[in-house]
């Protein structure tokens, strides 16, 4: 199983890391040892003292699959959830500086915790609302329409480099609002007013 993520995949999230907006979707990957599921909590690790919450729509793949054409994109995934990209800020500066990947600051053991999943035969047609809130209030907002790269495209991408395997899944993107986590704090997801995700810090 492979989590692939997207990087800077809403403008307004790219213009608050004061980023540019990329013109290719910007990939990286996250081991299977990243996953945290059935609302298991999210320990800090001992080696930041900075991991921020960044939520996300996560797809499901359903089926295996290369070069996906545009017009079978849809078919490759069969569910979506709500999950955290958990960032280690301070790493991912330290990495930047030196000019390192940053593997270290994204893909550490229990960094993208995930939600219910929900069929998409049983969401509406269009674009989706989704809400991260920290300890009861709504720190991030976002909605698929204002992805820079739609989902199609994101398969379609991803699949051009990576065989795509049922089971795999792909995070979309973070909206702004991103922010520090601390031990004690509750992160909850929704999709539309749908409760997905629950994960408690510590």
């Amino acid at each position: 199983m492979k989590i692939f993520c997207i990087g800077r995949n809403y403008a307004d999230h790219a213009r608050e890391m004061g980023s540019s907006v990329p013109a290719a979707p910007m990939v990286f990957m996250k081991p299977s040892t990243a996953l945290v599921v059935n609302e298991k909590p999210f320990y800090i690790p001992d080696f930041s003292n900075e991991v921020h919450y960044e939520a996300e729509i996560v797809l499901r793949i359903c089926k295996n699959g290369r070069s996906v054409q545009p017009e079978f994109a849809a078919s490759y995934y069969d569910a979506v959830t709500v999950g955290l990209d958990l960032t280690a800020r301070d790493l991912q500066q330290q990495c930047k500086e030196k000019g390192h990947p940053w593997e270290i600051a994204k893909a550490f053991d229990h960094s993208a915790p995930v939600g219910r999943w929900v069929p998409m035969s049983e969401l509406p047609d269009g674009s989706l609302d989704f809400t991260l809130r920290k300890n009861g209030e709504v720190v991030q907002q976002g909605n698929t329409g204002d992805l820079i790269f739609d989902f199609a495209t994101l398969i379609c991408h991803i699949s051009r480099y990576f065989k795509l395997q049922q089971g795999d899944l792909v995070f979309t993107g973070t909206p702004a609002g991103v922010g520090p986590v601390a031990a004690g704090d509750v992160l909850e997801g929704f999709l539309i007013e749908d409760k997905l995700l629950h994960c408690e810090v510590r």
